[in-house]
């Protein structure tokens, strides 16, 4: 079994979430998964910056789904 990450950026102020976004990458595992869910999150929040972050209230969510592999 493989996990999917997913990440969703969503802002509080506007009260929306962009469409999920699929990572390209399976992991073989949730932890591994999870762990990238968090470093891509920060990279990510990173990237937008405080002042885009703090204005729009940005969050981001991600989940680590598993799917079957044959």
């Amino acid at each position: 079994m493989k996990f999917l990450l997913t990440l969703i950026m969503c802002s509080y102020v506007d009260q929306v979430c962009l469409p999920p976004h699929p990572w390209p990458t399976q992991f073989d595992d949730a932890y591994d998964c999870m762990m990238a869910g968090y470093d891509e999150a920060k990279a990510k929040l990173e990237e937008i910056g405080r002042e885009d972050v703090n204005t729009h209230q940005i969050y981001i969510r991600f989940v680590c789904n598993p799917v079957e592999t044959i």
